[in-house]
């Protein structure tokens, strides 16, 4: 099996996150997806260990917003390389909050959307959650980040958490 055959799928670069009334988590992800239009739905998927899976859980809502490709490599660490746990993500960057009270980045972001989740499916090593839209908004014209243009243009590795991570191969 040559497990690269899904590096060609098409996937944008998002930044979920979610306030659970005492920290703030955020995360970078690959799994943002409009699942519905009637009601309208998006969906994420985020790894059980990251910091920000147990705070949209805890929350019931998560804002997901859309890295445009102005995002360089610190900017996408800040989400993608470092923990929640220890670290606030949100710190020293534009941000802002959305309906659901969840932060969000304002820079490098081409859009969002809020969410009140209403479904959590367990995947494995991750949980996909499926969250109504309550807000959403356009913050810049600037085309949005995909994955081929992290990997192809930035040049950016896959951390072992992601989704798409398959061991030995970035």
């Amino acid at each position: 099996m040559d497990a690269t055959a899904l590096f060609k799928f098409s996937s944008g670069l998002y930044v979920v996150s979610a306030d659970d009334g005492e920290r703030a988590g955020a995360c970078l992800v690959n799994t943002g997806l409009q699942v519905t239009a009637e009601p309208l739905q998006v969906s994420v998927t985020v790894n059980k260990e990251n910091f920000t899976c147990g705070a949209i859980e805890r929350a019931g809502h998560f804002a997901l917003a859309v890295l445009d490709e102005s995002a360089d490599m610190p900017f996408i660490g800040r989400f993608g390389f470092r923990s929640s746990a220890d670290f606030d993500k949100f710190e020293g960057i534009q941000s802002a909050v959305a309906s659901t009270g969840d932060p969000y980045p304002a820079e490098h972001v081409c859009s969002y959307v809020a969410c009140d989740v209403v479904q959590t499916t367990d995947v494995g090593t991750h949980l996909t959650f499926v969250g109504r839209v309550v807000d959403a908004g356009n913050l810049s014209g600037e085309p949005p980040m995909t994955y081929a243009y992290y990997h192809g243009t930035l040049k950016g590795k896959t951390p072992a958490k992601a989704s798409s991570y398959v061991e030995g191969l970035s």
